[in-house]
């Protein structure tokens, strides 16, 4: 006899994409990746202090800091595309499992 518990809900999408935004590398924490935001706010770091050294001194603080501001997009982007990717596969294996244990038409391979 096997059991069909199915796995719990991964994390809400728009909560991830709202924490990664909000702080960075906590949507990476949420998604159960800390060493990936990590990574991240690393190179978030080391790029702004590079940009911050060869920016013109009459530059923007966003202009200063701007690979900054590029690693804590790229890190808001990746984390939320993990987190829709996990939830879609969820989906996708809930359904799966729903169509075969309701008698449901399996496709040909």
């Amino acid at each position: 006899m096997t059991s069909s518990t199915a796995p719990p809900a991964p994390a809400n999408p728009y909560a991830v994409l709202g924490a990664a935004i909000v702080l960075p590398a906590s949507g990476h924490v949420i998604l159960g990746v800390p060493v990936r935001g990590l990574q991240f706010l690393f190179f978030m770091v080391i790029l702004a202090w590079v940009t911050a050294k060869i920016a013109p001194p009459d530059a923007s603080f966003v202009g200063r800091h701007a690979g900054g501001f590029l690693i804590y997009a790229l890190s808001v982007l990746d984390a939320y595309k993990l987190a829709r990717i996990r939830h879609a596969q969820w989906v996708h294996n809930a359904r799966q499992g729903s169509d075969s244990a309701h008698g449901g038409i399996e496709p040909h391979t």
